[in-house]
């Protein structure tokens, strides 16, 4: 039996690719109300989408380029969403003062 390895669809830019690396990895989320994406501050995830960059770059784009174009995109990633109120934040999450 022949098994095949999925790809990841097609993508425009090499910062949609890194964008949806990073949400796979779960090291950023989505704001369910205005899209914003969250970091997670979570070392795992974070290295689990390096490790997805350096393992499977998208076609032509090298390794370390494929790596420092995920760890930009998470450095220009704040943890909260910039259009929610505070008050939207639980009474649980730690980012709420």
């Amino acid at each position: 039996m022949l098994f095949m390895k999925e790809r990841r669809p097609a993508f425009r830019t090499i910062e949609g690719w890194a964008r949806s690396v990073l949400l796979e990895a779960g090291a950023i989320r989505e704001c369910e109300e205005h899209g914003w994406a969250h970091d997670r501050m979570d070392p795992h995830a974070r290295e689990h989408a390096l490790q997805i960059a350096r393992q499977d770059p998208p076609p032509g784009v090298s390794p370390d380029d494929a790596i420092a174009v995920v760890r930009d995109l998470l450095n220009s990633t704040g943890d909260t969403c910039p259009e929610c109120p505070p008050e939207a934040l639980s009474e649980n999450d730690p980012r709420r003062p």
